[in-house]
């Protein structure tokens, strides 16, 4: 028993964790984690694995020695699959801290793994090492052309509990397959956007915001008075294109004294907006949650209506499915219709994108849906940069079976993409002349929404005055919104 231990504490112990050392000094250099951790262990365990099987075969001083090796293969397999049931498939749980626990041999790849997000490392740092010392043990017995005798029962013991253990994890990742869908992120905004705003930015002297043909007949000259504008990412084009025409040498306004246009997205810019760092919001109407948070903070929302957009749900130009009705998108995103044939399209899963909450989109979901509980939401596996994995709803991809929603602007015009369909709902188009006479029947307001009692009113009052005027509304037509109708 006691050649067992050492030989198992030697090898199995001792060995990897000097190569994870190793490792981990490569991969603090190297991008790619993975690729720069298991080349070291595959052939630290061919080596080792040939070299140690040799001297057993010559000696012969381990009974089972082919059942010894693949012990330490079917522990890591049951640890692994083990720790996949209890956080679902989840590399970003803290469970994980005590996996590596259990497997401390290989805890300065795990420390990695854990740091840059690279949770395939919990079952592939020790698999490498394992499997490549098994197969430089088959090359040292073809080398010596002798097979060790062994219990062929516990052999076939071994190798059940590493192809359970192993069917069990494979099954937890397939199911999370299902819901949770690998990330691309956001890169632009500071995170924040999927889109690049900067063509929209009153900072960038090649901007395309849309100029008006005559002079601004609102202006504010001095810095102190600007208010401060944020918003959401389908809103910015509309805020900035504002800020331009009536901040007056708004790019020495930016030298001197640092934005007045800035971009938070919808959550964080709502939050910035009831803390005072924000004067007006643009975007959609506020969620209950958002408008609870401002009943908390003791303020009143004004919400001024300054353009016309359209909610609308979009899928893959392949799709068979041009219209949908609305107790056709309540039974989509309840998770009654699941198949595209019940809609008359073709027999495949309907995959259903939502957006995060508190969202203006995803808003605007639960407002159609009224009292209707809505399914949860698809995931993704996010790696949050030094801090590891993170978990949230998933953006859009546009697969064949999918469907998703978004504002017609922002699907059509900031983020135009020709590989989607707008779908018509109650077989009414999302098109202008639909939009404007409110016939389309998630017909959206945009809105400019401020606290009441703000300390630049004095400035704020007149600009939504202007925004709602011929020259706001020529902003907002030439931009891609909907202008507001005369009553």
């Amino acid at each position: 028993m006691g050649k067992i231990v050492k030989f198992l504490l030697l090898y199995f112990g001792i060995v990897p964790l000097i190569f994870s050392f190793f490792a981990f000094a490569i991969m603090t250099v190297f991008d790619n984690t993975l690729l720069a951790a298991l080349p070291g262990l595959i052939v630290a365990g061919c080596l080792t694995g040939f070299l140690v099987s040799r001297k057993h075969l010559k000696q012969e001083n381990l009974k089972d020695y082919i059942v010894l090796v693949l012990i330490p293969l079917a522990y890591t397999a049951f640890l692994w699959a083990l720790f996949m049931l209890i956080t679902k498939g989840f590399y970003g749980a803290d469970a994980w801290l005590f996996y590596s626990i259990f497997h401390l041999v290989y805890a300065p790849n795990y420390f990695i793994a854990m740091l840059m997000g690279e949770g395939r490392l919990f079952l592939g740092a020790p698999i490498a090492y394992e499997l490549s010392f098994i197969f430089g043990a088959a090359l040292a017995i073809i080398k010596e052309r002798k097979l060790p005798d062994f219990n062929k029962k516990r052999f076939l013991s071994v190798i059940m509990i590493f192809m359970l253990a192993i069917g069990t994890g494979a099954a937890v990742q397939w199911h999370r397959s299902k819901t949770v869908l690998p990330s691309y992120g956001f890169e632009y905004g500071g995170g924040y956007s999927s889109t690049d705003l900067y063509p929209y930015d009153v900072n960038n002297p090649d901007n395309i915001l849309p100029k008006l043909k005559t002079a601004s007949t609102f202006t504010i000259k001095n810095q102190s008075e600007m208010p401060i504008l944020d918003g959401a990412e389908a809103a910015f084009p509309v805020y900035s294109a504002f800020a331009n025409a009536a901040y007056e040498n708004i790019e020495k306004v930016y030298q001197e004294y640092g934005e007045v246009v800035t971009f938070t997205n919808t959550i964080y810019a709502y939050e910035r907006l009831l803390q005072g760092d924000v004067d007006i919001y643009f975007g959609a109407e506020p969620s209950k949650e958002q408008q609870q948070m401002a009943k908390e903070a003791g303020k009143e929302l004004v919400m001024t209506p300054i353009g016309k957009e359209a909610f609308v749900f979009f899928v893959n130009p392949d799709n068979k499915v041009d219209s949908l009705a609305v107790s056709e998108i309540k039974g989509i995103y309840t998770g009654k219709i699941k198949n595209w044939s019940k809609l008359g399209g073709e027999d495949e899963k309907i995959i259903a994108f939502q957006r995060p909450k508190n969202s203006g989109s995803q808003t605007l979901l639960e407002k159609i849906m009224g009292g209707t509980p809505i399914m949860k939401p698809l995931k993704e596996d996010v790696p949050e940069g030094m801090g590891g994995i993170i978990e949230q709803v998933a953006d859009y991809r546009n697969y064949d079976n999918s469907i998703g929603f978004s504002f017609r602007f922002y699907a059509t015009g900031m983020k135009a993409n020709t590989d989607i369909k707008l779908l018509a709902i109650n077989g009414i188009e999302p098109n202008p002349e639909n939009i404007a006479s409110g016939k389309y029947p998630f017909t959206a307001s945009l809105y400019a929404i401020t606290v009441k009692d703000n300390k630049k009113m004095q400035s704020i009052q007149p600009f939504l005055e202007w925004m709602q005027g011929p020259q706001g509304q020529e902003i907002v037509e030439e931009i891609g919104y909907i202008k507001l109708t005369k009553n």
